[in-house]
């Protein structure tokens, strides 16, 4: 194993991303290179280590024995260098600092515009945004990968704070042509057996969903799974069945009437956007900042976002 000495920090990031997607392709995509330039890498961190870190098992890639081992301490030298660069960005200030902040998908129709008023405001700062859904990006937080989250609320599997700083509404949806559309008061019981297109698991809108028809004992048919809220909006105005939803992604749909929001009793699911970070981080002047940015005017703001 010594000639791990040799080995690159770039080797160790996308040795790191393999091992998290367990797909050579996925982390081309996250990292911004080709294939032959990710396969070539690990090539070279195997020769390195003197064994084999992944394998084929069908159309899968799995870690092997050795690559479960590496991945382990891979994850502490990344989380080592990030919590470095924070305490040498705090010595440097507000000004000279880097901030990476990971969202929830349902929050990537907000976050941006939030993003770039406080980048108005502090424009020497390196600001990085990551986008995934709620577990992915939970991972990333105890990966230390992002110095503060965006999502609903805190993770359980983390020893984590979560400030509130605004509202977040969930909806059912449907085509305007749907028998429920034209209701004034439904019943949560007409929902009983509609077909719904919904967020994969892992999703925080996908828990909502399930959390509130459960506790109320209403059996509703998942015709589809979709990992994306806009190809769930196009499913939904296609008329292949309702969707249990943000209410923050679906302004444009409704100002256009391209769907309705169904006026049925018990909704909206009222949750809360938090931005969250971990117990035991020192968050650096510009985490600090922009959590604190996001408390004072981040309810503000969303108030003046089109929903319907």
């Amino acid at each position: 194993m010594a000639g791990l000495r040799n080995i690159t920090m770039r080797q160790l990031q996308i040795f790191s991303s393999a091992a998290r997607h367990l797909s050579f392709s996925r982390t081309s995509e996250e990292l911004h290179l080709t294939q032959p330039a990710v396969s070539m890498q690990i090539k070279q961190l195997e020769h390195s280590a003197g064994l084999p870190l992944f394998e084929r098992i069908g159309k899968r890639v799995v870690l092997t024995e050795a690559g479960g081992e590496l991945y382990r301490y891979a994850q502490q030298v990344l989380g080592a260098i990030k919590d470095a660069e924070d305490i040498l960005g705090a010595m440097k200030g507000l000004e000279g600092g880097r901030l990476t902040i990971g969202v929830v998908s349902t929050a990537k129709y907000f976050a941006p515009k939030l993003l770039a008023l406080f980048n108005e405001r502090h424009p020497k700062l390196e600001l990085k945004l990551l986008v995934n859904n709620r577990e992915a990006v939970v991972q990333m937080l105890s990966r230390s990968e992002i110095d503060l989250a965006v999502m609903g609320t805190a993770p359980r599997q983390l020893d984590a704070v979560a400030a509130p700083f605004a509202p977040h509404p969930l909806v059912v949806v449907a085509h305007p042509g749907h028998p429920l559309a034209q209701r004034k008061r439904i019943p949560l019981t007409a929902l009983e057996g509609e077909t719904f297109i919904v967020r994969e698991p892992g999703s925080g809108t996908r828990s909502a969903m399930e959390r509130f028809f459960t506790e109320r004992r209403i059996k509703v048919r998942v015709g589809m799974e979709i990992s994306s809220n806009e190809t769930i909006k196009q499913a939904v105005m296609a008329g292949m069945g309702l969707s249990f939803i943000s209410q923050h992604t679906i302004g444009l749909e409704l100002a256009t009437e391209q769907l309705v929001m169904l006026r049925v009793e018990g909704l909206p699911v009222m949750r809360q956007w938090c931005v969250v970070h971990r117990a035991e981080k020192r968050l650096s002047p510009a985490a600090d900042a922009f959590k604190h940015f996001m408390l004072r005017e981040g309810a503000e703001m969303l108030k003046l976002w089109p929903q319907g």
